[in-house]
């Protein structure tokens, strides 16, 4: 009986343990996936933290045709379910990547109670969505000096607005990765994919989600290298709707390859201060 009853007390010590561990939730840009992470995820998982990397729809090993992928229901699907399956009394730190800042926003949003921290690293962190021209502006990348670099696909029709867009790959390296290892710069231009234009551009919150989305606490890490959403956008979004804490990273677009100990580091900082 004894033996049973320290069990018993192993197993709650073991499930309370558990529930203090931070659970970090990473979500990926445009073309990205799970995948992106792979860096940041063997450094936290050592460290015994939890870390789920997930794939959205029609990104990573997802099969979906990004061109299908109209709304951002339908892109941030697999968010939405996975937080909707936490138990109610269960926060993850939930971290968006560029595009990915749309899908945390719109999760803050929906489950506010089982965000502990929304952290939006060199993302889109718009309290509406894409919904007026300067949130464009600010949360949109404007690749044009670059010259012609994005290939489109119109999957409803030439007429109508392209459904999905991908960097075409000589200029991968120099737009998004300039700051990387080689040999991540390759492996994301062998595994990255198209992503739903429209889906992301057509992106708005409703603002009677604007309590919840308010109640989650927001960090920002910015790439001060960042050729993709440039820094001075990064700056007017901090200034429209202010985070309580901003990093700084001398890093490009991808500081998950390009500074990942120092991102992990900045991660870790976050959780240390639940």
């Amino acid at each position: 009986m004894g033996e049973e009853v320290k069990m018993a007390e192993t197993a709650t010590a073991a499930a309370a343990a558990s529930t203090r561990t931070p659970h970090f939730v990473l979500v990926h840009g445009i073309g990205g996936g799970a995948w992106c992470w792979y860096k940041i995820r063997t450094l936290m998982e050592s460290s015994g933290y939890t870390v789920s990397c997930l794939d959205l729809t029609g990104a990573g090993i997802d099969p979906t045709d990004p061109n299908t992928v109209l709304t951002m229901d339908d892109y941030n699907k697999p968010l939405l379910d996975f937080l909707s399956t936490l138990p109610d009394d269960k926060q993850v730190i939930l971290v968006g990547h560029s595009a990915g800042g749309l899908c945390v926003t719109q999760a803050s949003g929906k489950f506010p109670g089982k965000i502990g921290v929304a952290v939006y690293v060199a993302a889109t962190m718009l309290k509406h969505g894409l919904e007026t021209d300067q949130d464009f502006k600010d949360g949109a990348p404007d690749l044009s000096e670059f010259g012609d670099v994005n290939d489109l696909t119109f999957g409803l029709g030439p007429d109508k607005p392209p459904t999905s867009a991908i960097i075409k790959q000589e200029f991968q390296r120099n737009i998004i990765y300039h700051m990387s290892p080689l040999e991540d710069s390759t492996l994301a231009a062998m595994l990255v994919k198209p992503g739903p234009l429209t889906a992301l551009l057509t992106a708005k919150f409703p603002k009677e989600d604007d309590e919840g989305v308010e109640s989650v606490r927001r960090v920002f890490i910015k790439t001060a290298q960042d050729r993709v959403v440039k820094p001075e956008q990064q700056d007017a979004m901090i200034a429209r709707w202010a985070p309580v804490e901003v990093f700084t990273l001398d890093s490009d677009h991808s500081p998950f390859f390009s500074a990942p100990f120092l991102l992990c580091g900045l991660l870790v900082k976050v959780a240390a201060s639940l």
